[in-house]
């Protein structure tokens, strides 16, 4: 066993891979330890328990969510590249969104590290800490639930049978009363169509632009 093979990074990267095949809860030491055909004693030198190794996985996925940006480019302009790099980490790592509420963030460096840009970008669009701290989680949570709750199947649904419940689906709403849910029934029609990319896109606008548009008013 090379020492390349047990280096922190390696580590981590088999314990994303993990998680993106098998769930956050496959993730321990011992089932890590399993997969690399060694004792968990010989990962012990890096995680001590799965919450250390839980919060590495956290800071080596966060890392891409403080991008290099244009230096010419506005506060606004920087806020969203950020937003859209959480959004991409997560459509990427489907359990991220379940992670950031495993993993204790004070521990998390790159998590911090977002966090404290993200503030100074909005002190530079005028708002105080406080709404720069609030404006924040909004966002974080707005990127959460845009990835947790992207249109299509839900994720116990298999593959095969994904075209089957988008057409119940479908079918379930148009047999509303046109008369009384008219505009239901019409959007119905569109569910078996859905644009992914203009989804997120659509959401971005819609998290990003209510901030501008605050402190535009301003």
């Amino acid at each position: 066993m090379g020492s390349e093979k047990l280096s922190r990074e390696a580590l981590v990267e088999r314990a994303v891979l993990l998680a993106d095949a098998e769930g956050l809860e496959a993730v321990t030491v011992r089932r890590l330890a399993q997969e690399l055909g060694v004792t968990p004693m010989a990962l012990y030198w890096h995680f001590k328990s799965k919450d250390q190794l839980l919060n590495s996985v956290a800071d080596h996925l966060l890392k891409e969510v403080t991008p290099e940006f244009d230096p010419a480019a506005t506060w606004n302009v920087r806020v969203r590249a950020m937003v859209e790099a959480l959004v991409g980490v997560m459509r990427r790592h489907r359990f991220l969104p379940a992670l950031f509420g495993m993993v204790t963030k004070g521990e998390v460096n790159s998590f911090a590290r977002a966090t404290d840009t993200a503030l100074d970008l909005l002190r530079q669009a005028g708002f105080t800490l406080q709404e720069g701290y609030l404006i924040s989680t909004y966002l974080l949570h707005g990127a959460m639930s845009l990835v947790d709750h992207e249109p299509g199947c839900p994720p116990t649904v298999p593959q095969e049978e994904a075209a089957e419940w988008r057409r119940q689906k479908r079918l379930a709403l148009e047999s509303l009363p046109a008369d009384q849910y008219p505009c239901i029934v019409e959007y119905a029609r569109t569910l078996e169509d859905v644009d992914i990319e203009r989804y997120y896109t659509f959401g971005l606008d819609l998290l990003v632009g209510g901030v501008e548009a605050m402190a535009a008013a301003r």
